[in-house]
């Protein structure tokens, strides 16, 4: 399906005004106003010969040029440089195309002789001029197209000091000394280091400057890292394979520097790790084949004597001409971010450090600011560009919370939720479903079964406490089985249950298990088409009230009910939705890990199958090409050999339910659309609502309901503060801005329409308010797994744990290597559609489980 024809027709919605609701107050971010410069900026293009693939070492050339000739061929001008191709100056050079020769010494050479210095050749040439009149009517908002190239400039204007300081990540830069890194574990550090970008908003130009921390490789000698890693000594008794299996994972591509040479440290990058000890290696040390040992070698060439020879060598350099490192002689550079996967206990030590309370984090950030002197910087200076050093403070409304409805035969009928959360105390869920014929498998052989049996009588009574009306005997006596032995335990227990109710359905298996495991998911919802709940041992062994409450609001969703819903909505009194049955779209895609280079990225879109409540939510998944960001199943056709062309997707199937469910057909359609990055709003949105209009106008001819098409971003660095940290009335119990908080002046964009929305309390650390490209607020009371208003829409977060849950549907092989492509296997009309694609489509989703909340 290709892009639609004209893309005239479409532009995002401008700003239309400002709201009104809510209390007003004064909320600070961390956006520090920059003032324009009035020097004109220029482009230069930059060609260095040899071609070099390195920023850094390009860097290096550039700054040598500069030095050399700033005084006289660059007329006094200091350009910032993009580590690429294009450099810039305020004003302009005294040449329009230039050749400099610029010899560079390579530091990391000499054996035993001088170093060597590398010849490039680098040719400057004058590009365009950047239009900085265009900027600031952008800003004043008296144009709605941003003028990319002069942000650009001026990021990297911004940027050069710090990436010559520090260590630039993406759009954040870390180091060692911003404050004293701390060890996770298996030799990794955490870093800290800031987030700064320039952006365009209704006060100017504002840098947004954000605390950050990533996770580095300790520069360990080589040895101590691999006994971080094996976490025990590895100088006493040889490597196990799995030992040298992990060693050679953790090692591969990193670099190490040598230390048997005194002076000369010379750069290496780990390719891999030799198969036997160093005692036992040879390699030819000339063209005829004459054989010397490392040990040797390393004794005659170096006076190093190999001491650990029981050890394997590092193998460095290409795999044609085997270059070997004793471990012992070699040290891992500093400076080398670690992209894979963090093991659990690594993630828990990296949120200690970058989890702040929000007075910390304020303060942290304007230090950097302090720190970074931009009134000091030669850079900035040459541009003529001023930051300030003071947050942004800008006026924000509180927006009221929303009256919740309850069922009629509990206490309490209806909450107002204070601060962001309430409780189901003396509450009943507004449409608490049955569940007569239950069973469990307790998969955890540290929970004996008198345990487990009490677990599963305290369940079954919050259910019925909450509204639900819960059979307390399970259909068969708690099975219990291994979790190696998922599928057979699962079909054992569908069978069973099925022979004693005579042929009726499970509705609900209830799991104990000592971790969360995917293939009992995958079954369950695409096999054999069972509703289950997963509860972990450490809560069976702690029964807390509060989770048996929380268990029970998801058991009910599952099952089809609704745990309450807004009291507006049944008095038909939402804006936008009320007035005419409304459905609310979520759709979210998630992509695999780092690392990971070819798993597929999977979409999910969740559907609103009520109104005008809006509560329950029906969600499809699909696989597609890794690391594709447009959802590429919304709407697709096929052809048919009986039906002819066939019109489908996942937008079609949901409006069919919707209209099935409530027996209308939307006449407005809302969508949230999580996880966009900025650079790709627009062609989000052009493809995915041409998706939207196509799906609706296959229903019927003319059908064309209005859209409102709503971007949300979790993933961006604005944040809020209270202005006063000393006002205990203007915070939650956190120090974070209280629930319902709205920005839309100020920080936002000059003419689109977005705002900022933090509606949810703070549990740990600042809270990051979620940012709307476009009721929003109302409907985060809404979620159905806790009694909080949560910090992104419900629809949008239903998308995102679809799509989370749907990676476990993937086969196991399919996960180990990824690189397993089917599409044949498995019939019917969704494989031929993603077999073309080359991406292994999911299992379909049984039924009874797509109709509900089964992701919950």
């Amino acid at each position: 399906m290709g892009f639609p024809t004209s893309s005239k027709s479409l532009s995002f919605a401008p700003r239309p005004g400002y709201g009104q609701v809510g209390t007003r107050c004064i909320v600070k971010a961390n956006h520090f106003f920059a003032e324009l410069p009035d020097k004109d900026l220029n482009q230069y293009d930059v060609t260095i010969t040899p071609e070099v693939s390195s920023r850094n070492v390009n860097r290096a050339i550039m700054a040598e040029l500069v030095r050399l000739y700033r005084e006289s061929d660059l007329g006094m001008r200091l350009p910032a440089y993009d580590g690429r191709k294009s450099l810039y100056t305020a004003g302009e050079l005294p040449f329009v195309w230039k050749e400099f020769k610029i010899k560079l010494i390579d530091e990391e050479d000499g054996i035993n002789g001088p170093k060597r210095a590398r010849e490039y050749i680098v040719v400057i040439k004058f590009v365009a001029r950047a239009n900085m009149h265009h900027l600031g009517q952008f800003l004043a908002g008296k144009r709605a197209d941003a003028p990319q190239e002069a942000l650009q400039i001026l990021d990297i204007v911004l940027r050069e000091l710090s990436t010559k300081r520090y260590c630039p990540v993406g759009r954040s830069f870390f180091s060692p000394d911003i404050r004293t890194p701390q060890r996770l574990g298996d030799g990794l550090e955490s870093w800290c280091g800031f987030y700064q970008s320039i952006r365009p908003t209704q006060m100017g130009l504002s840098l947004n400057i954000d605390m950050a921390s990533a996770a580095f490789i300790e520069p360990l000698p080589v040895i101590e890292f691999v006994a971080q890693l094996l976490g025990k000594d590895v100088l006493s008794r040889p490597l196990s394979d799995s030992d040298r299996v992990k060693i050679k994972k953790a090692l591969r591509g990193v670099k190490v520097e040598v230390t048997h040479r005194g002076n000369v440290r010379r750069k290496y990058r780990v390719s891999g790790l030799t198969s036997q000890p160093t005692r036992e290696l040879v390699f030819p040390v000339d063209d005829n084949s004459t054989m010397k040992s490392v040990v040797e070698y390393f004794q005659e060439m170096y006076g190093f004597t190999i001491q650990q020879t029981h050890l394997p060598c590092l193998q460095v350099g290409n795999q044609k001409k085997a270059n070997y490192l004793p471990m012992e002689a070699c040290k891992i550079v500093e400076g080398q971010r670690y992209t894979k996967r963090l093991n659990e206990r690594q993630i828990t030590a990296l949120l200690k450090v970058t989890c702040q309370r929000p007075r910390d984090r304020e303060n942290d950030i304007l230090q950097t600011v302090q720190h970074n002197a931009y009134d000091q910087d030669p850079y900035a200076k040459e541009f003529g560009m001023k930051i300030s050093e003071k947050l942004a403070s800008v006026e924000a409304r509180i927006l009221p919370a929303p009256w919740l409805k309850y069922h009629e035969a509990g206490k309490e009928k209806d909450c107002l939720p204070q601060v962001g959360q309430w409780n189901m105390m003396n509450k009943k869920m507004i449409n608490g479903m049955t569940v007569s014929r239950w069973a469990c498998i307790n998969f955890s052989r540290s929970v004996q079964e008198s345990v487990a049996r009490g677990f599963c009588n305290e369940l079954a009574q919050m259910c019925q406490v909450s509204g639900m009306e819960f059979n307390p005997e399970p259909v068969i006596p708690i099975y219990n089985a291994r979790p190696e032995h998922v599928e057979k335990a699962l079909k054992h227990v569908y069978h069973a249950a099925m022979n004693k109710t005579k042929g009726k359905e499970l509705e609900l298996l209830l799991a104990i298990l000592p971790d969360n495991n995917g293939s009992l998911m995958r079954i369950c919802e695409t096999d054999l088409g069972i509703i289950s709940q997963c509860c972990l041992t450490k809560h069976v062994f702690k029964i807390s009230k509060q989770y048996l409450a929380n268990v029970s609001l998801k058991i009910n969703v599952k099952m089809g009910g609704r745990n309450t819903v807004l009291l507006d909505a049944i008095s038909c009194r939402i804006p936008l939705v009320s007035d005419i049955p409304t459905i609310i779209f979520g759709a979210d895609v998630t992509h695999p890990e780092n690392g990971e280079d070819t798993s597929p990225s999977i979409a999910a879109v969740v559907a609103s199958q009520d109104w005008p409540e809006v509560t329950k939510y029906a969600g499809l998944v699909c696989a597609q090409a890794h690391r594709q960001e447009l959802i590429q199943d919304l709407y697709k056709t096929w052809h048919d050999p009986v039906r002819g062309m066939v019109s489908g997707g996942m937008i079609r199937d949901l409006l069919v339910s919707f209209r099935k469910a409530t027996g209308q057909k939307p006449l407005r359609i809302i969508f949230y659309r999580d996880g966009v990055s900025e650079g790709q709003f627009y062609q989000v949105l052009l493809y995915e609502l041409d998706a939207i209009r196509k799906a609706c106008a296959s229903l019927e001819p003319n059908y064309q309901p209005p859209v409102t098409f709503i971007v949300v971003q979790k993933r961006h660095h604005t944040r809020l503060f209270a202005n006063n940290h000393r006002d205990r009335s203007s915070m939650d119990k956190s120090g974070n801005i209280l629930p319902g908080t709205v920005v839309d002046t100020k920080i936002c964009h000059p003419t689109e329409f977005d705002f900022y929305l933090c509606s949810h309390a703070g549990i740990q650390g600042t809270s990051r308010p979620a940012h709307y490209h476009s009721l929003t607020n109302n409907l985060c009371y809404t979620y159905a797994r806790c009694t909080r208003s949560v910090s992104v829409v419900p629809p949008a977060y239903y998308a995102h744990l679809a799509a989370f849950r749907a990676r476990f549907y993937m086969e196991p092989e399919m996960q180990e290597n990824g690189s397993t492509v089917g599409g044949a296997g498995h019939g019917g009309k969704g494989t031929r559609a993603a077999g073309e694609s080359g991406v292994r489509p999911l299992p379909a989703l049984k039924e009874n489980v797509k109709r509900v909340m089964f992701y919950c």
